[in-house]
């Protein structure tokens, strides 16, 4: 494999489209319908169609406000990390409880979708390489994520499991019901 992991641009628009109007959901063919907007969008997710979710992710993409990574196999793209500064996430502002520090800048790490055929590879790993290397030299103080506390197969998995945040130095900051709240300084 020839792993490349480029920052979301707006030139990369077409290959984030082709991922998600093409990516398998065999194991939840729901979430074919997200395109990742979900962690952004405050409105009715259960009445939100995949054309209502395609259209706004366009509209993150063109303003530059949906931000994360894409990982290429020889030019063809297989994986997507969403991660960006927590402020930009309105759901899990919402949703989760949170450690709130007004003078903290926090950049979470919301999901991890990477094509089945490509999974347990180290894709991961190298989309967590890239923001801790980007991310700490943009003056963050804290890398913050959210992996469920349950065993959990790989697609439900798409926070990202536990240990791999551990093999990375994050720490357990907070423990709640059904995730964990975890960050690296």
């Amino acid at each position: 494999m020839n792993i490349e992991i480029r920052s979301l641009t707006k030139e990369l628009k077409d290959d984030y489209l082709f991922l998600f109007d093409n990516m398998i959901h065999k194991e939840n063919p729901e979430w074919s319908k997200c395109y990742c907007n979900d962690y952004h969008f405050l409105g009715d997710v259960e009445t939100c169609t995949r054309d209502m979710s395609r259209d706004m992710i366009i509209d993150r993409i063109d303003k530059s406000e949906l931000q994360g990574y894409l990982a290429f196999n020889n030019g063809k793209v297989i994986g997507w990390c969403n991660v960006n500064n927590r402020s930009n996430y309105q759901r899990l502002l919402r949703d989760y409880d949170l450690i709130d520090n007004p003078d903290d800048k926090v950049c979470s790490v919301v999901c991890f979708l990477i094509h089945p055929d490509y999974r347990r590879q180290g894709i991961a790993q190298k989309f967590l390489d890239k923001i801790i290397t980007d991310y700490l030299s943009k003056d963050y103080n804290y890398i913050e994520a959210y992996p469920g506390k349950e065993e959990l197969s790989c697609a439900s998995n798409f926070k990202g499991p536990l240990e791999l945040y551990k093999r990375y130095d994050f720490k357990i900051i907070c423990e709640y019901d059904d995730y964990y709240v975890m960050r690296k300084k």
